[in-house]
């Protein structure tokens, strides 16, 4: 498969020292690309495992988060398979939590968070928590679509 190659090709070479520099390659951020891919193709318990370890390297020992949005986009991974599980507590759990930090890049978490809210139309439509967990991301879709329009500028 081609993320393992991806995987093998990486880990043959050497650890990077400056992993701020935008042309070192962060191996930390291959488990994050492919936790995407593999929630996009449906393929949850990698997803979900992948997000697990996303979370773990962008989480320090005393509960920092040194990668705020690795960690929302991993939290809504993990809601994304927990409803895809039947578990829609957890789904939402995850899905707002995912909501909550300080530093946020919107746009691409509303991204995101548009594959957990199918997830929860699909399977809990009827769901109180679901509509009020749907309505959140609405109102923060209207208000990124307002602050990032030529008008909000």
């Amino acid at each position: 498969m081609t993320l393992d190659r991806g995987r093998r090709l990486l880990e043959g070479m050497p650890l990077q020292e400056n992993l701020d520099n935008h042309f070192v390659v962060d191996p930390a951020k291959f488990d994050f690309y492919a936790m995407d891919c593999y929630r996009l193709v449906g393929e949850n318990k990698l997803a979900r495992n992948l997000a697990e370890q996303v979370l773990r390297d962008g989480t320090d020992f005393d509960g920092t988060e040194r990668s705020p949005m690795r960690n929302a986009e991993a939290r809504v991974t993990l809601g994304v398979t927990a409803a895809r599980q039947g578990d829609l507590e957890q789904a939402l759990a995850f899905g707002n939590h995912a909501l909550q930090g300080d530093r946020q890049s919107m746009p691409s978490l509303l991204m995101t968070s548009r594959e957990l809210a199918a997830e929860v139309r699909r399977s809990y439509a009827s769901d109180p928590a679901a509509h009020e967990y749907l309505s959140r991301l609405r109102v923060l879709g209207t208000t990124q679509a307002t602050f990032y329009s030529p008008q909000g500028l």
